[in-house]
């Protein structure tokens, strides 16, 4: 795990969130040469000095596990996907920093949904679709079979966005409240959400978020809580979750009209056509990433299949099942011609070092 003596690794992978960040160094035939995991790095939330900081210290890290000097060049080509990224004009800002670390000859900064777009695409096809993640919270991107590219704000409710563990985790507590003080349905998460805090009642709870006693952070964990309560017909929790399916199929809808490909794996008759839909119109990869979607719970993705296959005709949902620094490696491999096969050799790579 370890380069030649004197060369360069192929890529500088970084994928830098709100609460981790994952930097690896990539060979030119995809082996994983170092992979290497710190703190934050969300520039928005920590400062750009402090965020400047974790990567620095992680790229040196990277270095040296990889053999290599820890100053100056490591790769060829840096390729991050960044928290805060949202806008292109932060992408801009965020890849003029990247670019002053020197790390390599060139970069590129995007926003994560391009990168679990890419992990969800064949390595040796063309790489367009759409892309869809809802982790902690959601966003959507698509790419037309002719390099077009739609995009969403995606900055939260400031901009229409609903979804994700930050909302529904909270939902959970939100309906558990007013079932308890009698404002709303009955729900098991009126017991449950307690139990997850060792607690007798909502209140409770809703009282040590209040007084500090419970960080604010800690609604997000309520996410599982609700996905067991809704697995057990919970009503009220599996309309929680019906509305998520439901922002994730809106975005996908969204992004494939715009980009001419709501109809392009339906037949002739149906209005496909075979440039909207790639070769022959067929399917439409519809990408899904982030750790809802991640966690494969069947109420939600069923959901989304069973939406995406009308709206979407020919749509076909995949799962990514590699980490989002695989999917910033992918497109750095991309950027410099390695061929499929080295992208291959990533993905078998990632599973063992990730």
């Amino acid at each position: 795990m370890s380069a030649a003596a004197g060369a360069l690794a192929a890529v500088l992978a970084v994928d830098g969130g709100n609460s981790k960040t994952d930097v690896a160094l990539i060979g030119q035939d995809g082996s994983v040469l170092a992979a290497v995991r710190g703190g934050p790095s969300n520039h928005q939330i920590i400062g750009v000095d402090q965020a400047s900081a974790v990567l620095v210290g992680l790229v040196r890290e990277a270095a040296g596990q990889a053999g290599l000097p820890a100053a100056g060049q490591v790769a060829a080509h840096t390729s991050a996907c960044l928290a805060g990224a949202d806008l292109p004009v932060e992408e801009a800002d965020l890849s003029r920093l990247v670019q002053s670390f020197g790390w390599s000859p060139s970069n590129s900064v995007v926003n994560d949904t391009f990168a679990v777009l890419r992990a969800g695409l064949a390595d040796d096809g063309p790489h367009w679709g759409i892309g869809v993640v809802c982790g902690a919270g959601i966003n959507c991107v698509g790419v037309g079979p002719d390099g077009a590219v739609f995009r969403f704000l995606a900055l939260g409710e400031l901009s229409g966005d609903w979804g994700g563990g930050g909302e529904i985790g909270p939902q959970a507590l939100w309906w558990a409240m007013r079932a308890e003080d009698g404002r709303g349905p009955e729900t098991a998460l009126r017991t449950a959400v307690p139990a997850h805090f060792g607690l007798q009642r909502v209140e409770d709870v809703v009282v040590g978020l209040h007084l500090g006693k419970i960080g604010y952070e800690e609604r997000h964990r309520l996410v599982p809580v609700l996905f067991e309560v809704a697995e057990h017909g919970d009503q009220v929790a599996r309309d929680v979750l019906a509305r998520q399916a439901e922002e994730i199929c809106l975005m996908a809808e969204v992004a494939a009209r715009n980009l001419g490909l709501a109809g392009a794996g339906a037949s002739a008759g149906a209005g496909a056509s075979a440039e909207a839909g790639g070769a022959g119109g067929g399917p439409v990869p519809v990408v899904l990433g982030g750790s809802l979607m991640t966690a494969r719970h069947p109420l939600l993705t069923g959901a989304i299949a069973e939406r995406l296959s009308v709206s979407i005709p020919g749509a076909e949902i995949r799962i990514v099942d590699i980490p989002p620094v695989a999917g910033a490696a992918l497109l750095g491999l991309d950027h410099v011609g390695a061929p499929a096969t080295a992208a291959a050799r990533l993905r078998e790579c990632a599973l063992a070092a990730w």
